[in-house]
């Protein structure tokens, strides 16, 4: 399927959206501001050892340690001492203070980026990919792409690597790209993993811990080196530099090959000429319609992604399972693509709409898994439960595309809800009878946003009064914009000489001032 890959850089922005058949189906977005981590690799020192976790925290000399597990550091191309087989983990019983201790000395690459409140996790398994093959130092085995099926494309590749030299102490994987590729291209992998090695052991003998010693290529190079597909794909570039740069990198990376390259040079942008940018906002919605009618709706927790499949406005023309059965498989597909432009990861919980019919729900698994075969990342799905629920994980090694795009809403602080106007003033009552209560004669100072002391005013002035009156106390409320909306100011102090029972606010605020408030407070909330 002939692909369109567009490349676009701003002031301080990359991004990359590949099409097929003008459908945007992956989007990637790297911005100069973020440091991205995956895939460097690191002379590091070992800074705690837990034994709790069976993990250490390591210092990578950028301000959020790493966290290296057991299981993640029992052999290194690099250290002797750490080269425990990970199949006799459960044999010998073995400990991270078997592995690790406090001031050590280690060389880590990064394996899931940093996210949120966690630092990025790490290991002593070394691996530098290239077009075709995996370099893995210090494991001398070869394998092959399990994606690569045919088995005689497999034999195939393993007489190549036969018939080829490979140096001590380091093994190879073939990749999905290598197959039906010839041994001078696999050769020219070789040698340019190899002299990458050498230039990664000459400088970790040269710096000092916590020192960086490798760094993975830009957006731009790791597309090219991961996705693109010769006599398959065309590019377009917004940039004459970048231009210029990619036809560089590929004259070095695919030597031979005369790539589809194009300079877009219209005033429109790329993007939007092509017409996607509408397509890349929706990826960010919660609910994405599907064409049929109906939708699916997407909810990401702290923990897992939760998608709800529904019919919406299609009604179908056969009979109500019919219905379902085709609603499902149009949203299977919508479903996988959402993942890949997303780039969400983890638990994903997906709740088909329920279908009697066994034969239906097999087709909805199959379909689904075929979507997924698609997808660069890692992907375990189980089949469809009795009640229309499907679990599976997405390989999970950088934040989600929205997570590099927004933050938590300051206002809702994340919750996507804030507390109504009645409950907070059921609330700060609540609040001012805890505070008199066994303290007569005092004076209650209560200070919130406007439109909460709007409703006071309005909705329970006659449950102050009688509060001033039990307690033989003043209430006074104050009204600040300043305020969240779920904020409250409390102040008790003691009754002032000569104080006389009076209405319940120091000051009722003009008509004017009312009005102003609760538009204020309407335009915040």
């Amino acid at each position: 399927m002939k692909r369109t890959i567009l490349i676009s850089q701003e002031a301080n922005e990359k991004r990359i959206a590949i099409l097929e058949d003008g459908r945007l189906e992956e989007f990637y977005i790297e911005r100069a501001e973020t440091a991205r981590q995956f895939g460097n690799i690191y002379k590091a020192r070992v800074k705690s050892v837990v034994k709790g976790m069976d993990a250490a925290f390591v210092d990578l000399g950028t301000g959020k340690d790493g966290f290296l597990y057991v299981g993640d550091s029992l052999s290194s191309p690099f250290s002797d001492e750490i080269g425990i087989d990970p199949e006799d983990i459960k044999r010998k019983n073995v400990n991270i203070e078997d592995v690790l201790r406090a001031g050590q000395e280690i060389i880590v690459q990064v394996v899931k980026e940093a996210i949120r409140n966690k630092g990025p996790r790490l290991t002593t398994h070394i691996s530098l990919p290239a077009r075709y093959l995996v370099l893995m130092p210090g494991h001398e085995r070869f394998g092959i792409s399990r994606k690569i099926a045919d088995r005689n494309e497999r034999d195939r590749i393993k007489e190549i690597f036969a018939d080829i030299e490979i140096p001590d102490g380091v093994g190879f994987i073939v990749r999905t790209a290598g197959e039906g590729k010839t041994k001078k291209e696999f050769l020219r992998d070789i040698r340019y993993l190899l002299n990458q090695w050498r230039n990664i052991e000459g400088m970790q003998k040269r710096s000092r811990a916590p020192a960086l010693i490798h760094t993975e290529p830009d957006l731009i190079e790791r597309m090219i080196r991961d996705s693109f597909k010769e006599g398959q794909d065309k590019l377009i570039v917004d940039k004459r530099e970048l231009f210029k740069q990619i036809q560089q990198f590929m004259k070095s990376y695919l030597p031979g090959y005369e790539p589809e390259l194009d300079l877009y040079r219209e005033n429109e942008s790329l993007f939007a000429h092509h017409r996607i940018d509408e397509e890349i906002a929706n990826t960010f919605q919660r609910m994405v319609p599907l064409k049929s009618g109906g939708s699916i709706v997407i909810e990401q927790t702290e923990s897992l992604v939760a998608i709800d499949v529904n019919t919406g406005k299609f009604t179908g023309s056969n009979n109500l399972e019919h219905t379902v059965f085709q609603t499902n498989i149009e949203a299977s597909k919508e479903i996988a693509r959402q993942l890949r432009l997303r780039d969400v990861g983890g638990i994903v919980i997906i709740d088909f709409i329920d279908m009697e019919n066994y034969q239906n729900r097999r087709e909805v698994y199959r379909a689904l898994r075929t979507e997924l075969s698609k997808d660069r990342a890692r992907t375990n799905i189980l089949p469809i439960s009795e009640i229309g629920l499907v679990e599976m994980t997405r390989q999970r090694v950088r934040p989600s595309v929205a997570s590099s795009v927004f933050n938590s809403c300051p206002y809702c602080r994340g919750k996507g809800t804030v507390k109504s106007i009645t409950t907070m003033g059921i609330e700060i009552l609540r609040e001012i009878r805890r505070r008199l209560a066994g303290n007569a004669h005092k004076e209650i100072q209560a200070v919130a946003h406007p439109a909460v002391v709007e409703h006071l005013l309005k909705r329970e002035r006659q449950s102050i009064r009688n509060f001033e009156r039990q307690f033989r106390s003043r209430i006074r409320l104050i009204g600040d914009a300043a305020l969240h909306v779920e904020e409250q100011q409390i102040k008790v102090e003691e009754r002032r000489r000569g104080f006389l029972f009076r209405t319940p606010f120091s000051r009722r605020p003009h008509k004017q001032e009312q009005t102003e408030h609760t538009q204020q407070a309407a335009n915040t909330v």
